[in-house]
């Protein structure tokens, strides 16, 4: 059976201090949550390590096994001189250093960071990553033994052009298409319809479900009977209001969250929406 995500992009928002809240007010709703749903939170980088030390010291039996955190991008490089770059390898290894906290005790353990968002359409959009870039960035983190949230989607000139297919076909085959099965296991694709990010209009169920449903027989042309364990999210403007009628899809298995997340409330009701 696929997992069901609700991934948390939280993009560049909230400081340390709002990020910490934020966190716990979701950790403390967990209970409220289906067992089988999974929560991601994907914070700014500056966040990772108090959320590995906070999710790692979660007391409520049943509960830590429903929630990771994740990275929103990593480099295309393993190391050396780039600066301002985060490598895979370095988010892969950070919860590492959460015992060596002042006055942390001994047996202090972060949680590892699971995941990592590759491809997102601001990265696409505002930095020029291509599909070469992210096919780098993929390998280094999987490698790093990260799960890659791996994003693709189109715009709406590309949309009413008849063109979205074509789109994200080829954004699919020209970074998934060359990995292995045994990686493609570790891989989230999250559909994410630009053209409804941010902008408050969201793609119906049927228009989403078509799009999800091509995702899954593309990935199925290439790596088979795989293609039915692949977790596929829905990235456009998912909320409380419109998150159950997008999950009841039948290849719609959670949501990528953009502005949703940053309202615990919100968030775990979309949680509730299965």
């Amino acid at each position: 059976m696929r997992q069901k995500i609700v991934a948390g992009n939280w993009k560049m928002n909230t400081t340390i201090s709002e990020g910490i809240e934020l966190a716990n007010n979701i950790i403390a709703k967990l209970g409220e949550i289906p067992q089988d749903v999974h929560l991601v939170l994907c914070s700014p980088f500056t966040h990772l390590f108090p959320l590995s030390k906070i999710v790692g010291d979660i007391k409520c039996p049943g509960c830590r096994s429903k929630i990771s955190i994740g990275a929103q991008n990593c480099a295309n490089k393993d190391n050396g001189a780039y600066t301002g770059e985060v490598s895979a390898k370095m988010i892969a290894t950070l919860h590492e250093a959460v015992g060596t906290i002042a006055g942390a005790p001994e047996d202090a353990e972060g949680v590892k960071v699971e995941y990592v968002i590759i491809g997102h359409s601001e990265r696409r959009g505002y930095y020029g990553e291509t599909n070469a870039i992210l096919l780098e960035k993929t390998k280094l983190a999987l490698s790093s033994g990260l799960k890659v949230i791996y994003c693709v989607g189109e715009e709406l000139s590309q949309r009413e052009a008849g063109k979205h297919f074509d789109i994200v076909g080829e954004e699919i085959k020209s970074v998934l298409y060359e990995l292995t099965p045994e990686q493609m296991k570790n891989i989230v694709v999250a559909y994410e319809p630009i053209w409804a990010i941010g902008t408050g209009k969201t793609a119906t169920s049927d228009q989403a479900q078509e799009i999800h449903a091509f995702i899954r027989k593309t990935i199925e042309e290439k790596f088979g009977a795989l293609a039915q364990d692949i977790t596929i999210l829905y990235g456009g403007s998912c909320k409380p209001s419109n998150a159950k009628e997008l999950f009841s899809q039948p290849d719609i298995d959670g949501g990528l969250i953009g502005g949703a997340a940053l309202k615990g409330e919100d968030f775990i009701a979309i949680a509730q929406s299965y």
